[in-house]
């Protein structure tokens, strides 16, 4: 059997994910197989998912000045990246979080570059969460680095929806990317995330020099970790930092990428995230939403500009995807 065939039936009619080998056969198929693959992710989708699409918008709090070497990562204080350290008030976090829920979005994710949040950010985090909730009817997100337990009981405590916490690639990879700490250490607390009910967003970023295998050993760990939202992002290399010179993801390898993930986590939320633009361009874009896709960042990233929203809006308009209602992501 084909690995289409064997996805099909374990898949698509068991709602089982593929295992690493399996998804590394996923990744070689041949290009001529490529609208095959997406046909079968787009079945899985909604099949396991159904066809609402989960709107997210994103803001920095603070920016800039991370003591952490990511190498993709232009807020990182050991690099010469273009970046100051800027820091929000709480009225800038309530003018976007209502910003962003005007254009259909349920989630609005706050996010920190820091190893791990202190006590002035939790205070921070804690005052904006709270404005937030009193201003707008949308689920509030953190990203806020690595956490102690007590930090992660305190922000289930503020009411804080769901958790970004990245993986960022594979465990055999991850010392390529990160030496200043340890994949483990990620991990560590996406397991104390899920176990204090928060909803875990982890994924990572595609084209940070893995090969794939790795690729494919990402997609099984994340499938063995259960997160309920996977973002995808592709590499824009960042200029001062130690991957400005990696080349872009081609859309074809993107696409087949985002693919075997659906049918690697077919029950997962799995959002278009950085560097899709670049990537993917409009027609890639709408491909991945065909190919699996069921969520996306609108609006800018962190350091990085996104397409506009309307455009994203529009293209769901076109595909005739309703977007989910926040009633249905409580």
């Amino acid at each position: 059997m084909t690995i289409l065939d064997i996805a099909r039936t374990q898949v698509l009619e068991q709602g089982k994910g593929l295992d690493r080998e399996q998804a590394l056969r996923c990744l070689l198929l041949d290009d001529a197989l490529l609208p095959d693959l997406l046909a079968l992710a787009h079945e899985v989708r909604m099949k396991w998912c159904g066809p609402e699409v989960e709107v997210e918008g994103i803001i920095s709090l603070k920016t800039g000045g991370c003591p952490e070497d990511c190498h993709f990562c232009s807020q990182s204080g050991q690099f010469s990246s273009p970046v100051r350290a800027v820091w929000l008030d709480i009225d800038e976090l309530v003018k976007a979080a209502v910003e962003t829920a005007k254009t259909g979005a349920t989630e609005f994710c706050i996010v920190a570059a820091v190893r791990g949040p202190d006590r002035r950010l939790m205070e921070q985090v804690r005052q904006g969460v709270r404005a937030i909730q009193e201003a707008v009817e949308i689920n509030v997100a953190c990203s806020l680095g690595m956490l102690t337990q007590e930090q992660v009981d305190e922000l289930a405590g503020m009411g804080v929806h769901r958790y970004n916490h990245n993986l960022e690639t594979a465990e055999s990879h991850f010392s390529q990317v990160v030496t200043t700490h340890t994949w483990q250490e990620r991990w560590d607390t996406c397991e104390m995330i899920k176990a204090a009910g928060m909803e875990l967003c982890c994924g990572g970023i595609i084209g940070m020099g893995e090969s794939l295998e790795q690729r494919a050993e990402f997609a099984a760990q994340l499938g063995a970790l259960e997160p309920d939202e996977v973002p995808l992002n592709f590499l824009n290399p960042r200029p001062g930092t130690p991957f400005a010179h990696y080349p872009l993801v081609q859309g074809a390898e993107a696409l087949k990428t985002i693919a075997t993930f659906r049918l690697a986590l077919p029950r997962t939320i799995l959002r278009y995230a950085g560097g899709r633009e670049l990537t993917l361009g409009d027609l890639g874009t709408r491909d991945g939403m065909l190919g699996g896709i069921n969520a996306i960042i609108v609006g800018n990233y962190l350091t990085t500009l996104g397409r506009p929203y309307e455009k994203d809006l529009q293209l769901l308009d076109d595909l005739k995807m309703p977007i989910k209602a926040l009633s249905q992501t409580l």
